[in-house]
Formats: C-alpha cells, structure tokens, sequence
C-alpha cells in the first residue's frame, strides 16, 4: 500500500477547552526503524489527551503533537525491521501520540491483534486502559486471588476495565463511582460493591471488609490520606493520575505501623521496552479473555473525528460510563 502525502487530523490549537482541537490536514507519518503506519478506523478518547489539550501534559519530544495515545485499523506500511506485521493485517495499539488522524506511526511491539470477532470500535478502546490497567494494578499493585481490591471510578474507562481484570483474576472487587446509575453498571461487571462517593464513606466501607489490600487511583488530593486509612496491612496503593490534584498532608506513622506502599506510574514516558513487555503479557494472559468474550470494553459513545470536541465535553462531563471512540475511517 502506498501512502499518500496528506490525511485529515484534528490538531490542538492553543491550549484551553474542547474547542481547542481543530480539524486540519496534516502530512502522513512514515515508519522508521521498528515501526509501523497504521490506516486508522477508530482512535480511543482518554483523560491524558483533554490534559495535553489543556497544556497540562506535554507529549515526548519525538511523539506527534496530535492527540491520541489509542487506535484500532490496518497496518498500511512497515518500517525496518519488523517481522510481524504486514501491510492490511488488522490491528490496535498503543501509540505515543497522534492517533486523531486518518495515519498513526507507532512502535511495532506496541501493536497487538484484534481479538477474534471483536469490532473495531471496540478494538480502539483496548490499550491505553489495559496497558494502564495491568502494569499498575498487576504489576506494581501485585494483585492477587483472594486479595481486596479496591478502584476509584469503577464507571470510567480504567474503572470498567479494572473491575473486569481484577474480577477475572480471582480478586474481591469493590469501587466507587458518582452515581446510582453507575454504580449499578459497576456491579454489572463483577463488582462485589459498588459505593456512591457522594452518599457513602469508602473508606467505612472498606474497613468493614477487612480493608483493601491494593487500591487504584486517579483522584489524588484528600483521596491519598483516604486511601491510606481504607488500606489493609500491607496493603499497597497504586496511583496514576491526580484529578483532584498531586498534594496531600499526610501521617506517614501509620503507613510505617502497618507496613503500607505508595507507589504509581505513569504509562506515555515509559520506554519501548517497557511497553512492549507489558504488551506481551497481556497478549499472553488477557488476550485469550477478550477473543472468548468472557471480558470486554465497556463503550459509552462514539463521535466522528471532525467532531472530537464534542467528544472532550462528554468526557469531561463525567456522565459516561465506559469508552468514548472518534470513528475516523
């Protein structure tokens, strides 16, 4: 296939409000070394792109300036070295920029199938969470069967696919969300109980299971101290955004009495390496659930791709429950 010289994009104008994404056209990327060209069908929406809308989370240096850490669709042009791929074999993955466009150049190790007899909306929903997801609560949080697990949002789309991989893993899932309504659609997914953040004390709650042994969060501020309180024994406490803010006051002599961990990551700086090695795992351990559709992601809505604004407001409104996609081919 060869690619042509220009595609249709939706760039950040300036930093500020949904209404800074623009459409635009743009030159198509091309592969270097170890990298591939993807024709993309549908592109994820996720809180880091509305942070770099906002002038709050700069990409790399050598990523796209364009939006999008996410996309499902075809390989249209490998570069050298990759063995894997070929040109039209269908694909998602995960991208360090520049998915809100028709062309996304990205690393080749980062990219996976689509499930069997997955959509590719669905598809375009995958990476950015389960990478997330798995190398957060799996691998630093170290979740196991039988353990408490505990995630703030569970109606977001880190929330919906934590409950789902923690349920799946032999693990007793309890969350958040902000409303009835979600809280419901929580339980739906495996959550043992879901608590409405703004009727109930999560951290009552979780002391009167025995108290969370890993808990997952993107709230930050007044929830950090919160979440110490409603850890177990050493119980470990995985932070990976901070929507309400990165500082806290905090008494670190609990912590200390009850052996706890604080740690957290943050997936877009991580080195190729490391994403790939988190690609391969969940192509070996959590690939297999989503072809047999014994798991799934759970999709709010989908927008084209002139109309991201409109999709940056339904995120930010926070009445969604699940994925929002841009179709784009």
């Amino acid at each position: 296939m060869s690619l042509p010289s220009s595609m249709k994009a939706v760039e950040i104008s300036k930093p500020g409000g949904p209404e800074a994404l623009t459409p635009v056209t743009a030159p198509v990327p091309q592969p270097g070394a170890g990298q591939i060209v993807i024709k993309v069908a549908y592109a994820g929406v996720n809180r880091p792109d509305a942070l770099q809308r906002a002038g709050a989370y700069n990409p790399p240096p050598d990523a796209s300036p364009l939006p999008g850490l996410e996309a499902s669709g075809h390989v249209a042009a490998v570069g050298e070295g990759v063995s894997r791929w070929a040109v039209g074999d269908a694909v998602c993955a995960l991208l360090p920029g520049g998915g809100y466009a028709e062309y996304v150049v990205t690393f080749a190790d980062h990219a996976l199938p689509v499930p069997e007899g997955m959509a590719m909306d669905q598809a375009a929903a995958l990476c950015e969470t389960f990478f997330t997801v798995w190398s957060n609560v799996f691998t630093r949080g170290r979740l196991q069967a039988g353990e408490r697990f505990l995630v703030h949002g569970g109606s977001s789309g880190i929330g919906t696919t934590a409950i789902q991989l923690a349920a799946l893993r032999g693990a007793r899932v309890f969350t958040t969300a902000g409303s009835d309504e979600k809280c419901a659609a929580c339980v739906d997914l495996g959550a043992e109980a879901a608590w409405n953040y703004r009727e109930v004390d999560f951290v009552e709650q979780m002391k009167a299971q025995g108290g969370a042994d890993v808990i997952l969060d993107m709230v930050g501020g007044e929830y950090i101290a919160r979440n110490l309180k409603a850890l177990a024994e050493d119980g470990r406490l995985v932070q990976i955004a901070f929507l309400q803010g990165p500082k806290a006051e905090i008494n670190f002599a609990p912590l200390m009495m009850r052996r706890q961990t604080i740690t957290g990551s943050t997936l877009r700086p991580q080195s190729v390496a490391a994403k790939a090695a988190i690609a391969r795992d969940l192509e070996s351990e959590v690939w297999p659930h989503l072809a047999s559709g014994r798991i799934a992601p759970v999709m709010d809505s989908e927008f084209a791709l002139a109309d991201a604004a409109k999709a940056h407001t339904r995120m930010e409104s926070s009445e969604h429950i699940g994925k929002i996609v841009l179709k784009v081919g």
